[in-house]
């Protein structure tokens, strides 16, 4: 069978028709029936109830070995495995603790299909650094993953908790609550930013984790930001290691494969990049119009097609040398040289109240954390084609949104600031956000008028920002590598001041475009691809 992860993208290189009878085929294989149980309110019939009937049913037509039986909240087997919130989905309960508190719509619909082939199965496809770690848990842990249907990064991290819950039954009990089913316990948790993970009603995890920091995590029953393997991992040899999978890593694999060079894209955390929480691209070439998404989507498939993938992992250390030496989170790269293609990080005000209050009101992703704030106000900090785009969005999703910004004059495109208009969305001009103030969740913000100096409070339930972002340059500072005094890697013609080191995309500076990205990794796969046929460190050595 196809690593699970694998599962959850259904256009690598195939029809739907030929997907489809992938699926049908590979849920043939399983040993194992997987009982489904949908409990719900009497009397209340909501979309979320309707749309697991739907889902169920479209999966009942691949297999028989899915069995669905529907119960209300007060039949004794509700009680017996405490069920409280409809609708709630049990995953093979005798087995199992697995629930989903809602319904596995959107994004979520491939972590579902990832949960039924793990739980048929009966594997969990952790790797063996995540196991280790996970086999020294020696008291239950209760798990919460808070996700939404829009959020590119939550099936990785709610497929995580799954892959937990499959591998140590005993000890994982996992809830994956939706949480434009369940404002209530996002309430509770102040979970205003996806995903967020709880064990034990700790916090453990904010935004998605690899394998190992989220096992990690669990058994320190404490955030991890850093995992060191005890044993080098697996070794890998190849031409070249992009580091990076946004659209210049991505389609830096595809050249450079197609030049003859063996590649592997290693990304940390969800592929695309900020397209992938875009919520409309109106200018990449060849579509009027695209969900950030689907062109994440398309791309990612396209690049599948030439290069191998490693999500999940993250580079540790680079040394430079022949070979060029890359060590991630799980294996060990020997390559000709790397392409660092790591983008950008989104920028923060550095506000009082702002680290304190993220992902409890503080948001920066507007696709991923919308859903929960329908029907509240919050403000859109920024004035470029982001900040004006992320409010469009939040306006179209029934949020009372209002533009915050420091001059008296958008930067945005004309065609983006005509929509904020028609749309009647307020702007507060010549503003700036001094504090973000608020217990356990964003109650307020103390604006300061540049132009007055007079400041005022503003009630908010929450605070969205679009500011533009911070080149993503650890590693490039870890190697030493130079940078510009704005903060972007120098470089010449995507070449660093290092043999076999490149740059290509946001990281580098320049415009910040999906497709000067795209030209910009296609460019710089030539280039290294030419550097590596005729070195030209060599031929300054032999010069000198």
């Amino acid at each position: 069978m196809a690593n699970s992860r694998d599962m959850g993208n259904p256009q690598q290189g195939m029809s739907e028709q030929q997907y489809l009878a992938q699926l049908k085929s590979t849920f043939m294989q399983m040993p194992n029936d997987i009982p489904l149980y949908m409990f719900v309110q009497k009397g209340k019939e909501d979309m979320f109830v309707q749309a697991n009937r739907q889902i169920v049913r479209a999966f009942r037509e691949l297999t028989n070995k899915i069995a669905f039986k529907e119960f209300s909240l007060d039949h004794e087997l509700a009680k017996k495995w405490n069920v409280t919130h409809s609708p709630t989905l049990l995953v093979a309960p005798e087995r199992f603790s697995i629930r989903w508190l809602g319904a596995p719509l959107g994004e979520e619909g491939r972590t579902f299909l990832e949960t039924l082939l793990l739980v048929g199965m009966n594997q969990s496809h952790l790797n063996e650094e995540a196991r280790k770690v996970l086999r020294k848990i020696d008291s239950p842990r209760d798990v919460k993953v808070f996700v939404s249907p829009t959020c590119p990064y939550c099936p990785q991290q709610a497929l995580n908790g799954v892959q937990a819950a499959v591998e140590m039954p005993d000890m994982i009990n996992l809830e994956i609550v939706d949480i434009q089913c369940n404002p209530d316990l996002a309430e509770k948790y102040s979970a205003h930013s996806v995903p967020q993970t709880y064990a034990n009603d700790i916090l453990v995890g904010q935004g998605a984790q690899s394998q190992e920091i989220f096992c990690l995590s669990l058994q320190k029953l404490e955030p991890q930001s850093v995992f060191i393997p005890d044993v080098d991992a697996e070794l890998v040899e190849n031409d070249l290691v992009i580091v990076g999978g946004g659209p210049a890593g991505l389609t830096a694999g595809i050249y450079a494969v197609r030049s003859g060079l063996n590649s592997a894209i290693v990304e940390r955390e969800a592929l695309g990049g900020q397209v992938a929480t875009t919520p409309i691209v109106e200018n990449y070439t060849g579509f009027t119009q695209v969900g950030g998404k689907t062109l994440v989507d398309i791309m990612v498939s396209h690049a599948l097609q030439y290069t191998t993938i490693f999500q999940g992992e993250e580079v540790l250390d680079i040394q430079p040398g022949d070979p060029v030496v890359v060590q991630t989170s799980r294996r060990k790269f020997h390559t000709r040289a790397v392409l660092l293609a790591t983008g950008a990080v989104h920028r923060h005000l550095g506000v009082p109240g702002e680290k304190r209050l993220s992902g409890k009101g503080v948001s920066y992703c507007s696709t991923c954390d919308g859903p929960i704030f329908v029907g509240k106000k919050v403000i859109m900090v920024g004035g470029g084609n982001s900040a004006v785009t992320e409010a469009l969005h939040l306006h179209h999703m029934g949020v009372d949104v209002t533009l915050v910004h420091r001059r008296d004059k958008l930067r945005a495109q004309d065609y983006l600031i005509q929509n904020l208009k028609d749309a009647g969305i307020p702007v507060l001009w010549n503003t700036e956000v001094q504090e973000i103030r608020g217990e356990n969740k964003v109650q307020e913000v103390l604006l300061l008028n540049n132009q007055t100096d007079e400041t005022s409070t503003l009630a908010t339930d929450g605070v969205f920002m679009a500011i533009g972002y911070s080149p993503a340059v650890e590693l490039a500072q870890k190697l030493g590598l130079q940078l510009t005094p704005d903060g972007f890697i120098k470089h010449d013609r995507h070449r660093t001041g290092i043999p076999g080191i490149y740059t290509a995309g946001d990281v580098e500076g320049g415009y910040k475009q999906i497709v000067t990205a795209a030209g910009q990794g296609a460019e710089a796969s030539m280039v290294l691809f030419e550097d590596l046929l005729n070195p030209y460190w060599m031929q300054k050595k032999e010069a000198s």
